[in-house]
């Protein structure tokens, strides 16, 4: 018989890169480098979109987006033209690895895992993700634990201000200060609480990735050698290694060890200004063309005449304007599969500029989920491998932009994320290259001795 884990410890790091954790960087991370021979690891494919908010509540309930219905940050609440609400804790109704564990009496410790905000009502503790407004906010449950934080942590960071900024060092700073306060929350709680599963979330990372990616890769179109960034990412890295074992100094060395990310980050190439596509084909008309780059907004378009409009964001989201289902709908249900059809076929024809990053790829919710909740768009659009993202902003007057339309920005995400699990009990390094992100509910349940809830779809890698 199998003997199961007594501890679980899950270091979430949102947007750690496989390329750079176990390849670039992986000489400038020693505790990572050595965990790696008693682990199994790799690359983990990421959700579609890899997105943080479903790609996190995918990760901890073993469903997809679609079974969840988040299919970003704001998502759509009906059909109208203009309703749309932020993802919350309360967002995602399906149980998480903590519910199944309570169910079997486990105590658990959750903090800033997405989406946490408002705090739930666990078996343990739970503290609140990037979404809480702010430390004066009740962050955490019991409400207690927010004194006790103050008390013998301090200030609870939810985020970086303003990470999509031009002030790199005031940015550097408040990511190394978020990182630390992440660790210092969760090692105070490992120390001093009862847990069984234990699973936290910094979202340095991806901020680092953000503000810098282009000071550190040379393949940027943006590049430029001997700028005083670029090592940044890499002292970043090894930052993140050191706190990774301080924090191994104060577990059981019989804990499983996870490090896990949601997603990974790729160089951007530029922005796509999908509707500014869209009016040049004749699928979005507008009353009238802003006279400067501007929201798109339900009240600047001629819905009589529109059939198609889109969104930005790291992906393309695509809806169009149905007949019976919105309001002022001019696609008749007959026309549409013709229509649909021949709408992605032009879609897949965009080429890009400067760049040589190519290809479109298009997918329907149903090509994507085993079901569709929610209101999810009607086409997911990845542009050229997500080396280019979607600019939803109209007034551009061109299809091409190299400045982000919500700040600067030097990375996309990237469809793979980091699987590391690390334990005594592992006698080799199995480096895996099949590991999905469905992959991790079943997993931790399984080797911590809990059936797995037959609707998860992922499997279990077994700790033999």
């Amino acid at each position: 018989m199998v003997k199961r884990t007594k501890k679980t410890l899950v270091i979430g790091l949102d947007c750690l890169t496989p390329q750079l954790a176990f390849d670039k960087y992986l000489n400038d991370m020693p505790t990572v480098k050595k965990l790696l021979h008693n682990s199994v690891w790799g690359r983990m494919k990421s959700t579609m979109p890899p997105i943080t908010s479903p790609a996190w509540a995918s990760m901890v309930t073993g469903k997809d987006p679609g079974q969840l219905g988040i299919y970003g940050f704001r998502n759509k609440l009906d059909y109208s033209y203009d309703k749309l609400s932020i993802v919350t804790s309360l967002s995602v109704k399906e149980k998480a690895v903590w519910d199944i564990l309570g169910e079997e009496g486990k105590q658990s410790i959750v903090v800033a895992v997405p989406p946490s905000y408002p705090p739930k009502k666990i078996k343990g503790i739970m503290t609140g993700c990037f979404l809480t407004p702010d430390e004066d906010s009740n962050y955490a449950y019991p409400s207690s634990v927010k004194k006790e934080i103050k008390k013998n942590v301090g200030e609870y960071l939810v985020d970086v201000r303003r990470f999509r900024t031009d002030d790199k060092a005031r940015l550097l700073k408040e990511i190394y200060a978020l990182t630390d306060n992440r660790f210092a929350v969760s090692q105070y709680l490992i120390k001093n609480k009862p847990w069984g599963f234990f699973m936290f979330v910094d979202r340095g990372p991806d901020r680092i990735h953000h503000g810098f990616w282009r000071f550190c890769d040379p393949k940027h179109l943006k590049f430029k050698k001997g700028n005083i960034f670029k090592d940044v990412i890499k002292d970043y890295y090894s930052f993140l290694d050191s706190k990774i074992a301080d924090l191994l100094k104060v577990i059981d060395q019989e804990t499983t060890v996870y490090i896990v990310s949601d997603h990974g980050a790729q160089r951007i190439d530029g922005s796509f200004c999908i509707n500014e596509w869209l009016i040049e084909k004749g699928y979005l008309v507008l009353k009238r063309y802003p006279e400067t780059v501007s929201k798109l907004t339900p009240d600047m378009v001629d819905w009589p005449r529109t059939r198609v409009w889109g969104e930005g964001g790291y992906y393309g989201r695509i809806f169009f304007n149905l007949k019976g289902r919105q309001a002022q709908g001019i696609i008749s249900k007959s026309d549409y599969p013709e229509f649909k059809k021949d709408f992605v076929s032009e879609l897949k024809k965009i080429k890009y500029i400067n760049s040589k990053a190519k290809g479109t790829d298009v997918y329907s919710p149903e090509e994507l989920y085993s079901e569709v909740k929610g209101v999810a768009p009607d086409l997911f659009v990845f542009f050229a491998g997500l080396a280019w993202r979607s600019a939803g902003t109209v007034g551009h007057r061109n299809l091409y932009a190299f400045e982000n339309d919500t700040g600067p920005d030097d990375a996309n995400h990237d469809y793979y994320g980091v699987f590391l699990m690390y334990d005594r009990r592992i006698k080799e390094s199995v480096n895996r290259c099949d590991i999905s992100i469905y992959d991790f509910a079943p997993t931790v349940l399984y080797n911590m001795g809990i059936d797995i809830p037959k609707a998860m779809s992922g499997k279990p890698m077994k700790i033999k």
